[in-house]
C-alpha cells in the first residue's frame, strides 16, 4: 500500500533489500542440496554453515551450538518438549511466567497434559518477573526454567542475566523466548547464562518461515523432528537454504550497528509516548517505563475498543495492532495486560504501535496527528465517557 505507515514491526518486519539480493542466487542458480556430495551441493553447505556462523557471533554463542528451524515457535517447541522428555526421570516441574508468548504456554499446557507441573509466575504492574519468585519457586524435582526475554505485547526487557544465574546454581535447564528480543538489543548467551535461546529471523528483517535454536553444548534436548541426518542429526528435514542465507545477512546487518539502531529507534519511541501522554487524557502506558524494547509502544485507552481503533487507523494509511499477532483474531482481552493487573475493560481498549529503523519522524508526527481525532470520534459515542465528561 502507498502512503502506509508501517508501526507493526513487532509482528514482522519489512525484508531488508540487502537480505533479498543475499537469498537469490539460491532461489535460482544455487539451487544444490545441502546434503549433496557433488559441487552445487556443497556449495549451498558452505552458506548453511557460513549463515549458522553469523548467527552464533550475533549471540555469543559457538555455531555448534545453532541449529535451524522453521520459525521461532518451533523452537520454543523444541526446547521445552525436548528438556521435558530428556529430563522427565529427574522430575516434572517447569517454571514460566504468567505473561509467555502462546507458542510457550500452549506448548506448557500440552505437557500439563501429560503429568507435568507448571509454576506460572506473576509479573509485577510494569510486568517484570522476579528473580526472587524464581529463586523460591525451584523444587529438587524442578527441570526446566523458560522465561522470556522480552514481551512481545509491552516490551518490557526481563532481568535475563539474574534468572540464568539463579537456574545456574541450582543445576536447571534455562531456556529464554528471544524471539522479540534479538536483533533489538544486545544479547549474549554466556554473560546471561542461557542453555537454550529462540529466535525468528522476520522479527529482525530477515525472511518468514526460518528461526533458529541456540542449544548450549553439553545440553541436550530430545530430537524434535526425526527422518534425516540434517542439522547435525537433531533436526530432520532439507534446508530451506536461501532463508538460512537470509537469515544469516539479516542478523549481521541488525547487530552489526545495533546501538545506534537503539538509540535511533528509542528516541521516536519516546517521542511517540511523550506526544500520545501530551494530547490524549485517560490513558495508560502498559509496560516498563524504561525497561522496554526500543520500539515498542503500547497504551490502554479507556472507553473504547482496541478493534475500533485498529480499523480507524488503518482506514488512515496507519497499520498497528492490539497485542500479539497470533492472537489478532480473538476476541479475548490480551493475558499479558489481565496479568499487569487491568481491568478487561480496559485491557480491551490497548493500542501497540511498534517502531523499527525505516519509521521516520514524519511518520511519528502523522500518527500524532491522527490519533487524538480518532480517540476522541470513538469515545463520543460511549455513553461511559459521556458520564465521566459529564461530572467533569
Amino acid at each position: 500500500m502507498t502512503n502506509l505507515i508501517y508501526l507493526d514491526n513487532s509482528a514482522t518486519t519489512p525484508l531488508h533489500p540487502e537480505v533479498l539480493q543475499a537469498m537469490m542466487p539460491y532461489f535460482t542458480e544455487e539451487y544444490g542440496n545441502p546434503s549433496s556430495i557433488y559441487g552445487l551441493g556443497q556449495s549451498a553447505k558452505e552458506a548453511v554453515e557460513s549463515a549458522r556462523v553469523q548467527v552464533a557471533e550475533a549471540i555469543g554463542a559457538k555455531p555448534t551450538e545453532i541449529y535451524f528451524t522453521g520459525c521461532g515457535s518451533e523452537a520454543d517447541n523444541w526446547a521445552i518438549k525436548g528438556i521435558a522428555k530428556a529430563r522427565e526421570k529427574k522430575g516434572k516441574h517447569i517454571i514460566s511466567s504468567a505473561i509467555e508468548h502462546h507458542a510457550v504456554l500452549h506448548t506448557l499446557e500440552s505437557l500439563e497434559k501429560q503429568g507435568f507441573e507448571v509454576t506460572y509466575l506473576p509479573v509485577d504492574s510494569d510486568g517484570k518477573v522476579s528473580p526472587e519468585s524464581v529463586k523460591a519457586a525451584i523444587r529438587p524435582d524442578t527441570i526446566l526454567i523458560t522465561i522470556m526475554m522480552a514481551n512481545n505485547e509491552i516490551g518490557t526487557i526481563e532481568p535475563i542475566a539474574e534468572i540464568g544465574a539463579i537456574a545456574k546454581e541450582h543445576g536447571v535447564v534455562f531456556h529464554t523466548d528471544a524471539v522479540q528480543a534479538v536483533g533489538s538489543v544486545p544479547v549474549n548467551v554466556a554473560e546471561m547464562s542461557i542453555d537454550m535461546l529462540s529466535m525468528s529471523a522476520h522479527k529482525f528483517r530477515g525472511p518468514k518461515g526460518i528461526g533458529a535454536l541456540y542449544v548450549k553444548n553439553g545440553i541436550r534436548p530430545e530430537i524434535f523432528m526425526h527422518g534425516g541426518a540434517q542439522e547435525r542429526a537433531r533436526r530432520a528435514g532439507t534446508e530451506n537454504v536461501a532463508s538460512i542465507v537470509g537469515m544469516g545477512k539479516a542478523i549481521s546487518l541488525a547487530t552489526g550497528a545495533l546501538s545506534e539502531k537503539m538509540q535511533k529507534i528509542s528516541a521516536l519511541r519516546d517521542y511517540l509516548i511523550a506526544g500520545i501522554q501530551e494530547k490524549i487524557p485517560y490513558i495508560k502506558l502498559n509496560g516498563h517505563p524504561t525497561d522496554r524494547l526500543p520500539g515498542n509502544v503500547n497504551f490502554s485507552f479507556q472507553f473504547i475498543e482496541g478493534e475500533s481503533l485498529l480499523l480507524l487507523l488503518d482506514l488512515n494509511g496507519v497499520a498497528a495492532s492490539s497485542g500479539s499477532a497470533c492472537t489478532s483474531g480473538s476476541l479475548d482481552p490480551s493475558h499479558v495486560l489481565l496479568a499487569l493487573g487491568l481491568p478487561h475493560e480496559i485491557a480491551h481498549g490497548s493500542l501497540r504501535l511498534s517502531i523499527g529503523e525505516q519509521n521516520t519522524k514524519e511518520e511519528i508526527d502523522k500518527v500524532l496527528e491522527l490519533l487524538p481525532n480518532i480517540v476522541q470520534r470513538l469515545r463520543d459515542m460511549s455513553p461511559l465517557y459521556e458520564q465521566v465528561k459529564n461530572q467533569e
